[in-house]
């Protein structure tokens, strides 16, 4: 039987991992970190809607607002995929310094230890899509 929340307690141990993600979602629409180790982000974007979240790969719709951004940071293990639904996202890293702006239909990817920026300096809202991993998934803040 498919519970509110979209979570399936008929699967062998679903009741208590419906539990467990029903606490943590609050914490990823908010921008918080799931990892026990990593630093605590501290933004929050317009929306952030959770699709697929597992212990090593994750994907998340994202809308940012005009001028919102996620701040410098990287991850230790898992790689990021932007695919951008609708908008112009603005992609900026450190080791290899690039700056880039994807349109609708553009897509990159940046590695695990690769310092970045994400922003929406458009005037209109920038939804793109997510898809982080394989490998655990932390949140380092880097230096501004």
């Amino acid at each position: 039987m498919l519970q509110s929340g979209g979570f399936n307690s008929d699967i062998e141990g679903g009741e208590e991992k419906a539990q467990r993600c029903q606490k943590q979602l609050p914490q990823l629409l908010k921008g918080s970190d799931v990892g026990a180790a990593s630093a605590k982000p501290n933004y929050s974007v317009k929306n952030i809607e959770p699709v697929v979240v597992g212990t090593d790969v994750q994907t998340r719709v994202f809308t940012l607002a005009p001028d919102e951004f996620i701040p410098w940071h990287r991850h230790s293990e898992s790689t990021d995929h932007y695919f951008v639904l609708s908008g112009t996202l603005s992609i900026t890293t450190r080791d290899p310094n690039d700056e880039l702006m994807l349109e609708t239909g553009g897509r990159y990817k940046i590695t695990a230890g690769t310092s970045h920026l994400i922003a929406n300096r458009a005037k209109s809202d920038c939804v793109f899509l997510l898809v982080q991993g394989v490998g655990k998934y932390d949140f380092i803040k880097s230096a501004d």
